[in-house]
């Protein structure tokens, strides 16, 4: 964000009530609510950058039972959004983390209107039977909007920000209590004494290590997440005993750009949007807005590995992102379907069909060929046609440092690290062995605004 300075690492004091560690949508969202309940906190981010993965995310934030979509009509119940992302996770989900992140998606909604941060507009993702992804009414993707709009609320609060600065180890008293970090900037190490720490640090999207350790099979995927995802955090969290969960459970995302250097995630609202996916041939091959595993699972075993998704004007109206993939080169134009056959080299008659087919069951509300439900307000027909070949690529890792709902962190018997919190992509459990698309963002806010909160808790009962 062009108008935020963050401060260099020469700024720091020498303690604060809480240190957090990482600028994406956890940290921000963890650093105004501990700042507005009278913390004295820091926020240090190793990369020049400040946002982190948030930054990448497209699609939008996903809540239940919110006064947005009872504006659009749309009659929500927090049980459902509960039982299928449950049922989308493999019920491998932490039920009790998921039952604290669904009944407090409403909230969270409320708390970043209360910022002057509204998100009034909604869409659907996979796995979703409702619309319950909201995003900005200029439908901008949901990830630098926010966190340009949280770096605009952590100014107004002068919230301190340092860049540039590494956190190398975690320190600890005697009785075993987090009470500091190890920092190196400009070449210099200094130690900050804090109260309390959270890890806000993302995943390990991007860590060659862990992918050796728990995933081998993944170690040559391209990767969505921003360099900096290497799991920091699991690594600070391992040095004091945190326990690691579900390191296993990696979600590939299905439609990634990756013919450039500069790999694109194109975003889930795409499909929600009305986007169809076809394979070598010009045909369909899968309920386009299934979840993401079984959506990947579907291109992975295409003979070509990569698929294109199409479509039109009118979903590309809805669709803010497609002008953000256009402007830098990955959307293919044709006047009509037959001309976007020939561009993509797929059998144009095969196309054609499959794209009369599609708008058919989009007038009858009903896809007798793969029986997708979703996703289905407008067909492909408003020229120009669009496509956007993709293929699927590593993009977020469910499992992370084991916490509680109160985002304390555990040790491997279960029992709290004190003085140690953990909330994002860092932490496992929530989303059990799949994600859906606009968890991840409802996940920074929702629990970083617990880990606020049950910091100022902890320092509280230290005076």
């Amino acid at each position: 964000m062009a108008d935020f300075q963050p401060l260099s690492a020469s700024q720091l004091a020498d303690s604060y009530d809480a240190v957090i560690i990482g600028s994406g949508g956890t940290g921000l969202s963890a650093a105004i609510q501990a700042t507005e309940l009278g913390l004295k906190v820091a926020v240090l981010e190793k990369e020049t950058a400040l946002g982190g993965n948030t930054n990448r995310a497209s699609s939008g934030m996903n809540a239940a039972e919110t006064n947005v979509q009872l504006h659009h009509g749309v009659i929500d119940n927090v049980a459902d959004f509960f039982h299928e992302t449950y049922k989308d996770g493999g019920k491998l989900n932490d039920k009790d983390m998921l039952g604290y992140f669904v009944y407090h998606s409403a909230p969270a909604i409320d708390w970043l209107a209360d910022h002057g941060i509204k998100l009034d507009d909604i869409t659907i993702t996979g796995g979703m039977s409702k619309k319950r992804t909201h995003r900005p009414a200029s439908m901008a993707p949901i990830g630098g909007f926010l966190v340009k709009s949280l770096l605009r609320v952590i100014a107004e609060e002068k919230i301190p920000v340092f860049n540039e600065t590494k956190v190398t180890k975690l320190s600890q008293a005697e009785d075993g209590r987090v009470n500091g970090v190890e920092v190196e900037a400009n070449g210099t190490k200094k130690h900050i004494a804090a109260k309390a720490v959270i890890l806000a640090t993302g995943g390990f999207g991007a860590s060659k290590d862990y992918m050796k350790r728990f995933r081998p099979d993944l170690l040559d995927y391209k990767t969505t997440n921003q360099p900096g995802a290497t799991g920091d955090g699991l690594k600070l969290g391992e040095q004091v005993g945190a326990e690691l969960m579900q390191m296993n459970l990696i979600q590939v995302h299905p439609t990634v750009q990756q013919d450039n250097p500069h790999v694109y995630l194109i975003g889930e609202a795409v499909r929600g949007e009305g986007a169809i996916l076809i394979n070598g041939e010009g045909k369909r091959f899968v309920n386009e807005l299934n979840t993401r595993k079984i959506v990947s699972n579907a291109i992975t075993a295409l003979p070509e590995h990569s698929a294109y998704l199409i479509l039109d004007q009118g979903i590309r109206d809805h669709v803010k992102a497609v002008e953000f993939y256009d402007q830098v080169g990955l959307v293919v134009h044709g006047d009509t379907i037959e001309d976007l056959a020939k561009k993509i080299k797929v059998d144009s008659a095969n196309l054609q069909a499959t794209v009369a087919t599609w708008n058919e069951a989009v007038k009858n509300q009903k896809d007798t060929e793969f029986n997708r439900t979703t996703g289905m307000d407008r067909g492909i027909e408003k020229p120009g046609f669009f496509a956007i070949h993709i293929a699927p690529a590593i993009h977020y890792t469910m499992g992370g440092l084991h916490i509680n709902t109160k985002t304390q962190v555990l040790d491997g018997n279960g029992d709290v690290i004190k003085g140690l919190f953990a909330a994002g992509e860092v932490a496992g459990g929530l989303h059990g062995n799949n994600r859906v698309g606009g968890n991840s963002i409802a996940e920074t806010i929702i629990f970083g605004r617990q880990a606020g909160q049950q910091v100022t808790l902890y320092t509280q009962s230290l005076n």
